[in-house]
C-alpha cells in the first residue's frame, strides 16, 4: 500500500473514462495525482460523469478542476492537482516527473504525444478507449514490449489530428454514433487502474501484454 500511496500518477483526460479512472485511483489508495484536461463541461457529459453537475454544465466549468476536487473529496489526504490545458502544452520534461500515466483521451494526436514522451522518459503508460459497447486497454511498459504507435496503421495517420465527439461541440470531426455507455466506461477504467496497481506493486509480468478488447454486445474480453 505504501508503494501505491507514494506513486506519482498522471491522468490525461477528465471526460467519461477520466471520471471513472479518477474515482478508482482514489479508492485504490493512490494519493499523488495530477489531472490534465483542456475542456469544459457540457450537458451531454452528465449522463456518464459522476463528478459533474447541472450547474457545472450551465457554467461551463473546467473538467480538470472538477474531477480533481471530486477525487480529493473522496479522500482528504490525497493531493490532486488540476492542470487546465493540453498535454502538449506542458513541456517535454513534464511526463518524466511521474511514475505512471493513464491516458483517458479522445484523439490520436494526444495519445501519440503521451506515448512518445512516456517511451522516451521510461514511464509506464496505460491507454484506455471506448466506443459505445466496445472498449480496449493497452499497457505500454517502455523497453518491455510494443508501444501504442506499434499497433497503428495508415488509417490512424489520416485521423491523427481529429477529435471525436458525440455532441459535435468544439471538435474537428463529428460522427453520429453511440455515445459513451457507462458500463463499458466503468469496465475499461477498472481494468486500467487494476493494471496500474500491478505495475506499481512490482507485478509487471502479470500485466496485459498486447491489447485487451472488450465487447459488451458479445460479452467477450480477449
Amino acid at each position: 500500500l505504501d508503494a501505491v500511496s507514494e506513486a506519482r500518477v498522471l491522468m490525461v483526460g477528465a471526460g467519461a473514462i477520466g471520471n471513472e479512472v479518477g474515482k478508482n485511483l482514489i479508492l485504490s489508495g493512490f494519493r499523488k495525482i495530477t489531472v490534465v484536461d483542456m475542456d469544459r463541461v457540457v450537458h451531454s457529459n452528465l449522463a456518464r460523469c459522476l463528478f459533474f453537475s447541472e450547474a457545472d454544465a450551465a457554467e461551463g466549468r473546467l473538467k480538470a478542476e472538477l474531477v480533481s476536487s471530486g477525487m480529493a473529496a473522496l479522500d482528504r489526504g490525497a493531493e490532486v492537482v488540476p492542470v487546465n490545458g493540453t498535454i502538449q502544452e506542458q513541456g517535454d520534461e513534464f511526463i518524466g516527473g511521474f511514475d505512471l500515466v493513464f491516458g483517458c483521451l479522445d484523439n490520436v494526436l494526444a495519445r501519440l504525444h503521451v506515448n512518445s514522451q512516456c517511451c522516451y522518459q521510461g514511464v509506464p503508460y496505460i491507454d484506455g478507449a471506448m466506443d459505445g459497447f466496445s472498449g480496449k486497454v493497452q499497457v505500454i511498459i517502455p523497453g518491455e514490449g510494443p508501444c501504442l504507435e506499434c499497433g497503428m496503421n495508415d488509417t490512424h495517420g489520416k485521423i491523427v489530428e481529429q477529435r471525436f465527439s458525440c455532441t459535435g461541440n468544439d471538435v474537428s470531426l463529428y460522427l453520429p454514433k453511440v455515445g459513451a455507455e457507462i458500463t463499458t466506461t466503468s469496465l475499461v477504467a477498472a481494468v486500467m487502474v487494476r493494471e496500474g496497481m500491478k505495475i506499481i506493486c512490482g507485478k509487471r509480468d502479470d500485466c496485459i501484454k498486447d491489447v485487451a478488447y472488450y465487447s459488451g454486445l458479445r460479452n467477450t474480453f480477449h
